[in-house]
Parts: C-alpha cells; sequence; structure tokens
C-alpha cells in the first residue's frame, strides 16, 4: 500500500528518502561523537625543540575563564591537526623546559598565550631526578598577565604526569594556586581535564607510564618512608636488647640462688636460745645431731644484768 502511494507520489518518494538520509548521517555523527568522548578526539600534542621532541601533551579538555564570564573551550584550538597551535616559543634545556601555547585573538581576548614552566631537578634522598610543574601564565592583551604557581604537580623525570584535573577551581584540590590576589590571576580560573604532560626524556613520541596525582610515592613521602623504616629497625633492636638483658638476668638470679637446709632440731635449739636473758660468765653450749657425727658449739657473751652493773 504504501509502496503504491510512493509510486504515485514521486515527490514524497524524495521526502521519504531524503528524512532517511538526514537521519543516518545523525545517528553517524552521534556515533562518533560518542566514541571521541571515550577515547578523546585527539592524541598528545607532541613539541620540538633542536630538531627533537622534548615535550608530549595531553588533555581532554582546556578552558579557561576570566572573572564571572562563560568559560571559553580552547581544547580543538590546541590539538585539532588540520589548524595546530603556535609552539614556537616553547624552549627545552637539561633543566628547564617551557611549553608556549599561542591562540592569537580569542573572542575578546586579544594575544592570548598560555605558557607551562617545567624544571628537571635531582633529589638526593629519591636518588633520582623529577620534574615538576612550576608555574602556569595567562598572557593576554599584549601586556596582561595571570601567573598561578603550581603545587604537587611532578613525576619522576623517566615518567609522565597525569592527574584528572589540574585547576585552579577549589572542587578540583587548587592545584594551581594565583601568585598574588592583588594581580589579575586572581580574577582568572583554568582548568585541564584529563591531563597528561611529559617533558625531558621523551622517546618516539609516546608517553612513558605516568605518575598519577592520587599516588603517594613522591620525594617528601618517600623520605618519609625510608626514615621510618629506619626508625623501626633502630626500635626493633632496642626490643631485642632489652629481652636480652632480662634472660640474662634471669639466668644470674638461678645461678645466684644457693638454698641451705637446716635440720628442724638446729631451728628449734636456736629458738630456745633466743629466749635466754640471763647468763652466766661466757658459757658455752653443745649440740649434737642425733645422725651427725659433729656437734654444734655455740658460745654465748655474758648477759648477765648484774655483771653489766
Amino acid at each position: 500500500m504504501v509502496l503504491a502511494q510512493e509510486q504515485d507520489n514521486p515527490d514524497e518518494h524524495v521526502k521519504t528518502q531524503f528524512v532517511l538520509c538526514h537521519m543516518g548521517t545523525n545517528v553517524g555523527q552521534t556515533k562518533r561523537k560518542l566514541l571521541q568522548s571515550l577515547m578523546g578526539p585527539y592524541g598528545p600534542l607532541s613539541v620540538s625543540y633542536n630538531g627533537k621532541t622534548c615535550i608530549l601533551f595531553k588533555a581532554k579538555r582546556l578552558a579557561i575563564r576570566y572573572r564571572n564570564h562563560t568559560f571559553i573551550d580552547l581544547t580543538e584550538r590546541v590539538f585539532n591537526p588540520n589548524s595546530p597551535v603556535d609552539t614556537k616559543g616553547s624552549i627545552c634545556t637539561k633543566e628547564k623546559a617551557t611549553l608556549s601555547l599561542k591562540f592569537g585573538d580569542v573572542e575578546d581576548l586579544r594575544g592570548l598565550v598560555i605558557r607551562l614552566q617545567m624544571s628537571n631537578t635531582f633529589y638526593e634522598a629519591a636518588g633520582q631526578n623529577w620534574f615538576t610543574l612550576d608555574s602556569v601564565h595567562i598572557h593576554y592583551n599584549w601586556t596582561q598577565e595571570a601567573i598561578f604557581n603550581a603545587s604537587k604537580v611532578y613525576a619522576p623525570a623517566t615518567s609522565s604526569y597525569h592527574c584528572q584535573h589540574v585547576s585552579s577551581l577549589h572542587k578540583y584540590d587548587t592545584l594551581l594556586v594565583p601568585s598574588s590576589h592583588t594581580d589579575t590571576s586572581a580574577n582568572w580560573h583554568i582548568t585541564f581535564t584529563d591531563f597528561q604532560i611529559q617533558a625531558f626524556n621523551v622517546q618516539s613520541d609516546k608517553f612513558a607510564s605516568a605518575s598519577d596525582c592520587a599516588t603517594f610515592l613522591t620525594p617528601a613521602i618517600l623520605m618519609g618512608l625510608v626514615t621510618s623504616l629506619i626508625l623501626l629497625l633502630v626500635l626493633a633492636y632496642a626490643l631485642h636488647m632489652v629481652v636480652h638483658l632480662k634472660h640474662i638476668d634471669r639466668y644470674e638470679e638461678h645461678k645466684a640462688t644457693v638454698y641451705f637446709p637446716r635440720s628442724p632440731e638446729l631451728i628449734r635449739l636456736t629458738q630456745t636460745l633466743q629466749l635466754v636473758y640471763v647468763l652466766h660468765d661466757s658459757q658455752v653450749f653443745h649440740y649434737k645431731h642425733p645422725s651427725s657425727t659433729s656437734s654444734l658449739q655455740l658460745s654465748l657473751p655474758l648477759c648477765n644484768t648484774a655483771a653489766r652493773n
């Protein structure tokens, strides 16, 4: 019945095909957007210096906001391979690295540039080099600048750093802190979502294993763990010595304790002699145990009251 109607009215058949094609196109676009949201739309941004890749940078979203204005999403401007961002201002050395992202004019902002300053430092306690994100700079309107000091953004120099949010917002732990509340940085907010970066020791344009911001193996904590281990060893040794000394004391006490058995007759005789109050001049008592050939001789001094007088 439907086929008969479409054959009778060719215009309806054309409209039907157009609607079906349009629906198919929308479904395909929706699938692609969903796939991009799950896997990330673009690959990492690779920055070369003197012909060698020295910085890798990736973020699922990069957004900035001035005061109470709406956020400006810069993600596609950074990672879109068809119109890559200008990174010519980036610099890499053994100890310092700067990632420079020049956007030009963005909405009401003129000459927008975002720079990430990083350093590579050797920590004796950890026994290796760690790279840190020191600060994030927002240059705008040619002469204005907002500076954010980065806190707790570091990783071993042989690894990359990853964090779900690196932001100046309080709800994301504020890893980026305005350098001063008196300058323009207090009016700005910047957020990197699904942030990953690696500077120094970049090999084959691929990220090394990531050190996540949720990890506890930082230089300070590593030093604390080593110190705690040393203290535990000292405490264990001290407890061992105390237990050993107690064992020696018990052995000595057991060894020094000697019991001399006394016969009941000798005990009674001693108690009887203690009751004697008045005796003559120097008397000698002899006591012989029935089962012994020896005798006990007790010599008592003069205790007579008259003699004392």
